[in-house]
C-alpha cells in the first residue's frame, strides 16, 4: 500500500494517491490531470477511483477530466447531486483498490454531503482517514459555506458537524492517521496547524473541537465565532464543481496565445479584459500598462485573484515573468479563472521596446517614510487583515482590509494624502494596483510592509498573539 499526500501550498490543499496491488483512488484532485496521471503511468497502475470529500469551495477540483481521461469512477457521499456521472456512496459503503479497503463515512457539517474516507489496510486494520473539510488539524471546517443549499443556518449545520465528529471520527483509535484537504493559510477555516499530517490521537488532545467534555451548544459557538465572509469566488467553484467545466487543455492552450504588444492592445480594447500583472510588487511599481491590477505569482496568487477579482468568467490579459506564463494560467484555472485569453509575448520589455504608454506607483522604503513622519502629519493606511492589525500595528494607523477593497473604495481618502502598508509589501501592491486602476493617485506605498516598519523603529503598538484573540 502506498499513500502520498501531494500538497500545494499556494492553495493550502492536499490531494492524495492511494495505491494497492496496481489500483488507485485519488482523493480531492487538483484543476491539472498530469500528476496523477504520470503518476499512475510510471508505476503502472490504473486509476480506478475519483474520491471527492464534497463540493469544493475555494477550488476546482480535476476530477471530471481525470474521469475522462483514464475511465475512473467518480465517487460523492451520501446526498450529492452532481451533473455528471459518478457514483453516490452509501454511509459505511466499502471501496476496493488492490487489497485495501476504503470505507465512506458520511460526516455532514462543513456540507451536507461531506465525507471522510477510512482506509483499512490489508488486514482490515484502521490506517488513516482522509477527512476533506471536515476535520483539520488544530481547526474543523467552516460551517456557513453551505447554508443556502442546505436550507440551513450556521448554527445547525455546526450541530451536524458536531454530531459527524462524534459518531463518526473521534471513535476511531488513536493511530490513526489524519489527512486533511487543507492547512493554514486556507480560508475553509480559522487557525489551521502548519503542519499538514497528525495523528487522530494528538488532535483528539489539542484540537478545540474534538474536547470530549464539549457541549454541543460550546462547539457551535466556537466554530462559528470570528468567521470572516468568505472570499466571493467560493458559490462560483462550488457551481463548477457540481456542474461540470471547460477542458483544462482547452483552457491552456486559449491562455497560452502568445500577443504581441499592438495584439495585447488590441484585445484589451476589443474584449474589455482586465490585464493581470503577475510580477513582483517592486518591479510592477517601476512600470507596468496603464490599469493593470498587480497580484504577484509569487505569493497566495490564486486566492487573491477569486477574492478580487469579480466573476471566474472575467476575460484576462496576462503579463507574467519570461517563462512562467504556464504557471499563471494553470494556477488560474484552478480557481475557475478559465478565460485567459492570451500573455504578452516577451513580457513587460517588449511593451517598453514598443513606446507604449506607461504607469508607476510610488514606493519609498520604511526609513524614508520614518523621515517624512517627521516633519509632516501622516495619514496610514493598513490593508492586513483584522487580526494581523489587532496583533499589532503602526500606532494611529487605519484598518481597511485588502480582502474586502472592492466593497470599501469609498473608506480610501480621494484629496488627502496617504501612505499604504501590509505585513511585507505583497498585499499593499495589491491595494496600490486597484487604487491605481481607479483613479487614487493620492498615495504612496511602503515597501516591506509592517515588518520593514518595526526594524527601521516605527512605534507599534503592543503585540497581542493571533490566536489569542481568535479564542
Amino acid at each position: 500500500m502506498q499513500v502520498e499526500q501531494i500538497y500545494t501550498g499556494c492553495l493550502a490543499q492536499g490531494a492524495y494517491y492511494i495505491e494497492s496491488e496496481g489500483e488507485v483512488a485519488i482523493i480531492d484532485p487538483l484543476r491539472e490531470t498530469s500528476p496523477y496521471v504520470d503518476r499512475a503511468k510510471k508505476n503502472n497502475a490504473t486509476i480506478k477511483y475519483i474520491l471527492e470529500t464534497h463540493f469544493h469551495a475555494d477550488f476546482v477540483s480535476g476530477h471530471i477530466d481525470l474521469a475522462k481521461k483514464t475511465g475512473a469512477t467518480i465517487v460523492y457521499g451520501p446526498t450529492a447531486s452532481p451533473k455528471f456521472d459518478c457514483h453516490v456512496a452509501k454511509d459505511g459503503e466499502e471501496i476496493k483498490i488492490g487489497k485495501v479497503t476504503i470505507k465512506v463515512l458520511h460526516t455532514p457539517g462543513h456540507t451536507t454531503e461531506s465525507t471522510t474516507y477510512l482506509l483499512k489496510d490489508e488486514n482490515g486494520k484502521d490506517h488513516a482517514i482522509f477527512s476533506g473539510d471536515t476535520l483539520f488539524l488544530g481547526d474543523v471546517g467552516r460551517p456557513d459555506l453551505a447554508q443556502k443549499a442546505a436550507h440551513m443556518t450556521q448554527e445547525e449545520l455546526a450541530g451536524m458537524l458536531y454530531d459527524s465528529l462524534r459518531n463518526k471520527i473521534m471513535p476511531l483509535a488513536d493511530d490513526v492517521i489524519v489527512y486533511p484537504a487543507h492547512g493554514a493559510g486556507s480560508a475553509c477555516g480559522k487557525n489551521m496547524m502548519k503542519e499538514t499530517v497528525d495523528t487522530l490521537g494528538n488532535q483528539k488532545k489539542m484540537n478545540y473541537a474534538l474536547r470530549a467534555d464539549m457541549t454541543k451548544e460550546e462547539f457551535v459557538k466556537e466554530v462559528t465565532d470570528g468567521l470572516l465572509p468568505p472570499p466571493a469566488y467560493f458559490p462560483e467553484n462550488v457551481r463548477l464543481n457540481k456542474e461540470g467545466y471547460e477542458s483544462i487543455d482547452n483552457v491552456m492552450r486559449q491562455g497560452l496565445r502568445e500577443l504581441s504588444p499592438e495584439e495585447f492592445e488590441v484585445a484589451a480594447n476589443e474584449t474589455g479584459a482586465l490585464i493581470l500583472d503577475t510580477r513582483a510588487a517592486q518591479v510592477f511599481a517601476k512600470g507596468f500598462i496603464p490599469n493593470s491590477i498587480n497580484i504577484g505569482i509569487d505569493g497566495s496568487f490564486a486566492p487573491w485573484v477569486g477574492a478580487l477579482i469579480p466573476g471566474v468568467d472575467q476575460p484576462l490579459l496576462i503579463v507574467a515573468a519570461d517563462g512562467r506564463e504556464e504557471e499563471v494560467v494553470t494556477r488560474l484555472a484552478r480557481v475557475g479563472y478559465d478565460n485567459s485569453i492570451g500573455f504578452l509575448k516577451g513580457g513587460f520589455q517588449t511593451w517598453l521596446e514598443a513606446g507604449k504608454e506607461i504607469d508607476s506607483i510610488t514606493s519609498i522604503s520604511a526609513e524614508e517614510y520614518l523621515e517624512r513622519a517627521k516633519n509632516e502629519k501622516v495619514k496610514v493606511i493598513d490593508v492586513r487583515k483584522p487580526t494581523e492589525f489587532l496583533a499589532e500595528h503602526v500606532d494611529g494607523a487605519i484598518s481597511l482590509p485588502l480582502d474586502f477593497i472592492n466593497e470599501h473604495l469609498a473608506e480610501f481618502p480621494k484629496e488627502e494624502k496617504f501612505y499604504m502598508h501590509c505585513a511585507t509589501g505583497y498585499r499593499s501592491m495589491v491595494a496600490a494596483s486597484i487604487l491605481k486602476s481607479r483613479g487614487w493617485d493620492n498615495f504612496i506605498e511602503v515597501a516591506g510592509g509592517i515588518k520593514a516598519l518595526g526594524e527601521a523603529g516605527a512605534t507599534l503598538t503592543d503585540y497581542v498573539c493571533p490566536t489569542t484573540l481568535q479564542k
